[in-house]
């Protein structure tokens, strides 16, 4: 194969073992890699009832076929699990050189499963692995770890590693890279701890074989030539104040989350912003592999209060630690940031969650005995304190380490929680940017924007301004934009340089630059209408787990902050997000039935059911229910349409929809929008009367 390594490395914790296996050419097409080959995975595995920390759970890390390749930022993994966070599918991207490392190793993914009894880590070195005993680096930061296994192993090894958070379980945990690098968000760090695995260390050589070198070689000096022109005449914004530098922009457009997202602009914000990062504090930029844009920031405190460097804080890091804790020392947001990637966790919801916090005790709900401290907007030494005891568990940061929404529903106000399927948002107000609330609502991971981020559309004019005030017609450009997220992470690449670079500078984003790095590098012969369909089919496939695991349209919601209460101040003043005017035709957009569920014919059309396929599951009926039986006695087999749920079984049976049940999938009880599959067992039980 080429782009592709067509190897899958299995490995399997609790019986110590490691297994190659190929990569079916097939798949590796239909799903592309990354984030759409993790997803097979998980559906084809995992069982989407499962507890996200027990040894069931599966940890896979994908690479795309154009990780590695000298595609322009082509240089991303992605890590795919059940979220503890969120109880449904996700997916955390990182970069650096790690996931490069990972794709010369031999291997397009790392499938994990089991638990080890004592701490182990995995070295893969030039296509072989085993595992060897990490007890010696339980306890250690990201940073320790990685120096420590560098001395072990390789020094010209990557590493991706968890922290004292991650080892602790926090529902946020991350994996770090490259010491400063995360697939930072839904706690994937957390299901790696409780497989006790502490790092994945990889070291590879050589170049990944492309199919047409010529081919590769002449767009690539296209694209980058057009690129560096470009930059010529506009200053990359990024390459001089990173993502930073965003804080002005949505603090001018009004819709930088402040104080827990009461409001959408903040009178600190020249104090956090990205100009404010460089000048003070930044040592040099940083790049991962093949990126020509540099965004990454090296930068050091000096005291007198806070010490330490490493890398950011990126833009959203600075949102959640800053203008929603109501925080204008910067020096303090760069400290925290500093500790998150060190003990290794989610600077989002770390951020949030302690905003979150400071809001409960402002309006009575928590008392600052509880926390242990005072508590109040703009305490920059509550913000550091509290991160450090999070990624310990240690104290009120025990509390912390369940995140915002837990926190919130523990003081009896879940609604303060700012969230989406239980995950915190990133820092762009969907009152003043209507298609960033559905991208919210509707993303398959919770608060997400790399997801699909509609905000270059509506606040940036990147590649065609949206007005980012009027809700009607965001469905198409939205749903567009997440299908097109889901080939760039799936092909390996980073959505700052492909946005603006590899897609048509429309509304429907057509992959088209994608399209030739991946046929020069592959040679699948990609047309421009199946990669589009690999998109849907991710995203599809991802919604099928979720539907599995119980979500629907009651989970594509936003808090009713966003949704009632109108915005106070800015240009956005007056506004709420039209979440559910917005969700219908959404919908309608995806093919999924009013409820947010992909129909069978959806599903066929991208392959994900065979049209025609049937399946059988096994009936069992009880008490009253027996007299809807199709057969003599109360158990039999009955056939269904792929794609069946809950719901059809019970229409099958002509049971009315007043009859009282309890509905159970494998001895589980299930909502009526759960898929079933073949060789299920569904048992209907009547409720024991008065109890």
């Amino acid at each position: 194969m080429f782009g592709w390594r067509g190897k899958i490395l299995r490995v399997n914790l609790t019986k110590r073992t490691l297994l190659v296996e190929d990569l079916d050419p097939k798949v590796a097409k239909d799903y592309i890699g990354g984030r759409g080959l993790g997803a097979w995975f998980l559906n084809r595995e995992l069982d989407p009832k499962c507890d996200p920390l027990s040894p069931e759970n599966l940890l896979v890390m994908a690479t795309g076929p154009l990780t590695g390749t000298g595609t322009p930022t082509g240089a991303r993994y992605m890590v795919m699990t059940k979220s503890p966070l969120t109880g449904g599918i996700t997916c955390s991207n990182s970069g650096g050189r790690f996931p490069t490392e990972l794709k010369r190793s031999g291997f397009d993914a790392v499938v994990i499963e089991g638990c080890a009894k004592t701490p182990l880590y995995l070295w893969v070195n030039q296509g072989t692995a085993e595992l060897r005993s990490a007890s010696h680096l339980w306890g250690m930061t990201t940073h320790e770890t990685t120096d420590c296994l560098l001395v072990e192993t390789d020094e010209k090894a990557k590493v991706a590693c968890i922290g004292p958070a991650g080892e602790k379980k926090v529902l946020f945990a991350s994996i770090m890279n490259d010491k400063d690098r995360a697939a930072g968000r839904s706690g994937v760090g957390a299901v790696m701890g409780s497989k006790n695995l502490k790092a994945v260390v990889v070291r590879g050589e050589g170049k990944i074989p492309i199919a047409d070198e010529e081919r590769f070689k002449v767009f690539n000096r296209q694209i980058l030539g057009q690129f560096n022109e470009e930059a010529k005449k506009t200053p990359v914004g990024l390459r001089i104040n990173g993502t930073a530098g965003v804080v002005m922009a949505t603090q001018n457009l009004g819709v930088l989350p402040t104080k827990n997202w009461q409001q959408g602009m903040f009178d600190g914000w020249e104090s956090i912003d990205g100009r404010e990062l460089t000048k003070k504090y930044l040592v040099t930029n940083s790049a991962c592999f093949s990126c020509p844009i540099g965004c990454g920031r090296k930068t050091k405190l000096e005291g007198p209060k806070y010490t330490g460097e490493g890398e950011g804080p990126e833009y959203e890091t600075i949102y959640a630690m800053g203008s929603s804790c109501m925080i204008d020392n910067l020096a303090a947001v760069v400290k925290a940031n500093y500790l998150c990637n060190e003990l290794g966790m989610d600077t989002i919801t770390m951020g949030a969650t302690v905003a979150c916090a400071m809001e409960l005790v402002e309006r009575g709900y928590l008392s600052e005995e509880k926390v242990g401290r005072s508590l109040q907007w703009g305490d920059a030494d509550a913000l550091v304190e509290l991160t450090r005891l999070t990624g310990y568990r240690e104290g009120f940061g025990d509390i912390l380490a369940e995140g915002s929404y837990r926190l919130a529903k523990s003081c009896g106000h879940p609604e303060l929680s700012m969230v989406a399927k239980k995950q915190e948002f990133p820092g762009y107000e969907p009152r003043g940017a209507q298609a960033m609330g559905l991208a919210y609502a509707t993303s398959p991971i919770g608060g997400s924007h790399m997801r699909g981020d509609p905000a270059y559309f509506e606040l940036f004019g990147i590649p065609k301004p949206l007005d980012p005030l009027e809700w009607k017609g965001k469905a198409r450009p939205t749903q567009a934009f997440q299908d097109h997220s889901a080939i760039i992470d799936s092909a390996g690449l980073c959505i700052f340089f492909t946005v603006r670079n590899l897609v048509e500078k429309d509304l429907d984003i057509a992959p088209t630059g994608i399209l030739e790095y991946l046929n020069a590098v592959t040679g699948a012969d990609y047309t421009l209408k199946e990669l589009s369909e690999a998109g849907q089919r991710i995203i599809n496939a991802e919604r099928m787990y979720l539907v599995k695991a119980g979500f629907s349209r009651k989970d594509d919601s936003l808090p009713k902050r966003l949704t009632e209460e109108p915005l106070p101040d800015g240009p956005a003043e007056g506004h709420v997000c039209h979440l559910e005017e917005m969700l219908d035709e959404y919908y309608q957009v995806r093919e999924w039935t009013p409820d947010g569920i992909p129909t069978t014919e959806k599903l066929a059309s991208l392959g994900l059911i065979e049209e025609t396929g049937r399946i059988l599951v096994n009936v069992k009926l009880y008490g009253d229910l027996t007299s809807y039986s199709l057969e003599d006695g109360n158990v039999f087999n009955l056939e269904l349409s792929q794609g069946a749920t809950a719901a059809d079984l019970l229409a099958a049976l002509s049971i009315p929809d007043e009859v009282q049940r309890f509905t159970l999938i494998n001895g589980r009880r299930c909502e009526e929008i759960s898929l079933l599959r073949d060789g299920d067992t569904v048992t209907l039980l009547t409720p024991v009367s008065g109890g």
